[in-house]
């Protein structure tokens, strides 16, 4: 079975990933890019698949299970 993606909250819409997370050094990651977050609540990484979610976004289970 093939794990989930990595899944990050985020206060602001826009993020950067470098390949950088869970043990992986910033010089075995992957170009850095930057990301824009949209209506959905959250944008995937297209090289590492990393998900970040908009903390209050429509996707944010975190937040729901708060209210």
């Amino acid at each position: 079975m093939i794990a989930p993606p990595e899944t990050t909250r985020v206060a602001a819409p826009r993020v950067a990933c470098d390949g950088a997370h869970a043990g992986i050094p910033t010089s075995l990651g992957h170009p850095r890019v930057f990301l824009e977050i949209d209506d959905r609540g959250f944008v995937d990484c297209g090289y590492c698949d990393r998900r970040f979610i908009l903390i209050g976004g429509p996707t944010d289970i975190a937040a729901g299970a708060d209210a």
